[in-house]
């Protein structure tokens, strides 16, 4: 009897022990999700994503690391997906703000047939050394999306942030086979000048690899077309639009919309983000039937983050700098509110972190962390490799504590 208890015991043991060994076989590894956004002027998302996995890494070998590239749809969202997607870059040489030739390119993923713009590359502010805003066209970023249905593309993703233009999108319009007539029966020509000159619009020109395209726009701005809130009165003082001009521009934009509803039957000028871009936002929401979508919305759908996010016990973020503007739509701030979705921590790290930057603390961000280790001048600290070097030992760090 005496027996039987032992060997009863012994088997118990072993058991407890296969357990064990099982248990520890089927133990599930930290899941870390990493989606930072670029340090301007120093490390591009990807570089950055790659330099927190490295740190991650080496604190945690046996962590699941998932990289996706992060951008808020203005500046830098074209490079970001392009690396982060695999994107093939496409250059093309297309009409400048003022009718210059510039050279610039988009992102075009052959597999969902979708490309990733950028309208300041082709009618940006940076792209004028004087501005001209009767006369600035946004005819290039129509060449830009041509070349793109020339290769069969039918999502568009297109960021309108930074614009020299105050054109309503005509000149888009135009390149895309719109067509603009004035009482004479002649084109109207391009820029604020042409909007007032307008009394005949035609359509059945219009480019017709347009059927069926999709068009999502990365827009932050509320603003309507016309107004005192309107996209003249409000943006037209950084393109060059002096107060005497704005009560003449902004009737003929209202000029514009009355005969773009009057021949389309459609009337957006009122909508929240038709004055974005100089009233771009209008033309693609009234011609291209286009949807106006927050940048980091839009992008973090476009890059399948949520999906990644699922399981993810941390997610790291991130930007140059953290501060009291972070919380007003950047997208750290968007992944944050994603991840704690599904009850995921997350730790941003920055170049550098504003004393009122624990509000990002308000918005989902459980933890922030400057990278700089020591004193630095702010070229050192911007230089690529020592801030990705920083960013993988600060990570490093953080993560020996998890």
């Amino acid at each position: 009897m005496k027996n039987n208890i032992f060997h009863t015991q012994d088997l118990c043991f072993a058991q407890t022990c296969d357990a064990l060994e099982s248990s520890a076989e089927m133990e599930i590894y930290m899941k870390v999700v990493i989606a930072i956004d670029s340090f301007k002027g120093s490390m591009t998302s990807m570089e950055a994503g790659n330099a927190v996995k490295k740190g991650i890494l080496a604190a945690k070998p046996d962590a699941e690391v998932w990289l996706s590239p992060l951008a808020d749809g203005g500046e830098g969202t074209v490079d970001a997906l392009i690396e982060g997607l695999g994107a093939e870059k496409i250059p093309v040489t297309v009409a400048g703000p003022l009718g210059e030739k510039v050279s610039c390119y988009y992102g075009f993923l052959e597999e969902t047939k979708s490309a990733v713009m950028e309208m300041a590359s082709a009618a940006g502010i940076t792209l004028v050394t004087k501005k001209d805003p009767l006369r600035a066209s946004t005819y290039g970023v129509g060449e830009m999306i041509a070349d793109a249905l020339k290769r069969d593309c039918k999502n568009f993703i297109i960021g309108i942030g930074g614009s020299a233009t105050n054109d309503g999108g005509i000149g888009m319009l135009k390149a895309l086979g719109f067509e603009f007539f004035d009482e004479d029966g002649n084109d109207v020509g391009e820029g604020a000048a042409a909007l007032a000159k307008i009394t005949e619009i035609r359509t059945e020109n219009k480019n017709p690899l347009l059927s069926g395209a999709k068009f999502q726009i990365a827009c932050d701005v509320k603003n309507p077309l016309c107004g005192k809130q309107g996209a003249t009165y409000i943006f037209g003082s950084q393109k060059g639009v002096t107060e005497e001009q704005k009560d003449q521009i902004d009737e003929a934009m209202r000029h514009y919309a009355d005969v773009t509803k009057e021949s389309l039957g459609c009337d957006f000028a009122d909508c929240g983000g038709a004055g974005a871009a100089g009233g771009l936002g209008y033309a693609f929401l009234s011609y291209l039937a286009g949807e106006l979508i927050p940048g980091v919305e839009l992008i973090l759908h476009a890059t399948g983050l949520e999906e990644k996010m699922k399981n993810a016990d941390v997610v790291v973020t991130g930007e140059g700098r953290l501060d009291a503007q972070t919380v007003m739509g950047k997208a750290p701030v968007g992944v944050a509110a994603l991840a704690k979705k599904y009850d995921a921590k997350v730790i941003a790290f920055a170049g550098s972190v504003a004393p009122e930057a624990k509000v990002c603390n308000r918005a989902g961000i459980d933890a922030f962390f400057p990278i700089v280790r020591g004193v630095a001048t702010l070229e050192e600290a911007m230089k690529k490799e020592n801030a990705m070097e920083n960013i993988a030992a600060t990570a490093e760090q953080v993560f020996r504590l998890l």
